[in-house]
């Protein structure tokens, strides 16, 4: 019996800074997100043109992004081996004190957006 399974990464929509950034707002500790699926590397740099210009771009920034908010302590990133040049990248939410979410949260998605 031949079964069509679709694959996840096709349908659902990308992920953008802004929603990266709401996602981690409403996440309670230990919450994790794929914030891509594929070899990041590779499909950043510009001299291989693996994706077109504005995906590539996009890309980038949610990258940038999940590693800003890594280094602000407020996530941690992890990286979880599928196959060859197929990587998932997870973003997982660390616990923060309450005055970050009254502070910081508000201005990255401000400025994500």
């Amino acid at each position: 019996m031949d079964t069509n399974i679709t694959d996840i990464r096709a349908v659902s929509k990308p992920l953008t800074e802004a929603s990266l950034c709401t996602w981690l707002g409403a996440a309670a500790p230990g919450d994790r997100i794929t914030y891509h699926r594929g070899a990041l590397a590779r499909q950043v740099c510009p001299q291989l043109q693996c994706l077109p210009e504005p995906e590539r771009t996009a890309l980038q920034r949610l990258a940038a992004r999940a590693w800003k908010l890594a280094d602000l302590g407020l996530a941690d990133i992890v990286q979880r081996r599928h196959g060859y040049e197929d990587y998932a990248y997870i973003l997982v939410a660390r616990h923060r004190p309450r005055r970050y979410a009254s502070s910081i949260l508000p201005l990255l998605l401000a400025e994500a957006a």
